[in-house]
């Protein structure tokens, strides 16, 4: 192929890719579960997954489906703790959960966009936000705010973000001031996404997507809303 053919037929491949997303940006999928109902669906299956009754499943099932179908019933923004696993707290099947991971389940650009792509052009009616319990970067952001701890390398800009939550729990004199930061971060994070603009907050305020957060209990398993 000659160097000009090629170049047309690139761009012909990048033009129909653009006009593939243009599309889908004014006729996103229909919606096929209410955000209310994707939380009930993941409420019901935590309290499988804590009465160890979950679902069996054969992963293989619906593999070729999958190939050409991504329609996640809720997107997750969730630490990275290896402990916590959206798709098995929530009882949840391949290609149910569109899943975000970060520690201290903060909320980047990068992930932001993740999640306007998951409401915009997978239809996911619902954004939850998943603390958890004994979050270590929570812990390491309250040594920072309380002892003036040093951290090295990246970890100082992760958990500048994670300060505001401390300093918010600090000041109504918490019991436990690492459960108060963790549930204190959770929802400072879904009015983020809430107010998100120019997508998500349109989205929210006309009811095509929910917002809801939670924390998940480690040692009992339950995942209590924010």
């Amino acid at each position: 192929m000659c160097d000009r053919c090629a170049m047309m037929s690139r761009r012909g491949v990048f033009g129909a890719l653009a006009a593939t997303m243009l599309a889908a940006a004014a006729s996103p999928p229909p919606t096929t579960i209410t955000g209310e109902e994707a939380l009930q669906r993941l409420i019901a299956g935590n309290a499988r997954y804590r009465a160890n009754q979950t679902h069996g499943r054969d992963f293989a099932a619906g593999r070729a489906a999958r190939v050409t179908t991504h329609r996640p019933v809720a997107s997750v923004l969730s630490c990275s703790d290896a402990r916590v696993g959206p798709e098995f707290i929530f009882d949840q099947g391949p290609g149910d959960l569109f899943v975000v991971r970060v520690a201290g389940n903060i909320l980047q650009q990068e992930g932001l966009a993740s999640l306007e792509y998951a409401a915009q052009f997978l239809g996911s009616p619902l954004i939850f936000v998943l603390g958890h319990s004994s979050c270590g970067a929570m812990d390491a952001a309250i040594k920072v705010v309380q002892d003036n701890a040093a951290l090295p390398g990246h970890l100082p800009a992760l958990i500048e973000q994670l300060k505001p939550a401390v300093l918010a729990a600090q000041s109504q004199q918490p019991a436990r001031l690492l459960d108060a930061a963790i549930l204190e971060n959770v929802r400072r994070t879904v009015r983020g996404i809430t107010e998100a603009q120019p997508m998500l907050s349109a989205m929210i305020a006309d009811g095509r997507v929910k917002v809801a957060g939670g924390v998940y209990d480690i040692a009992s398993g339950r995942v209590s809303l924010a």
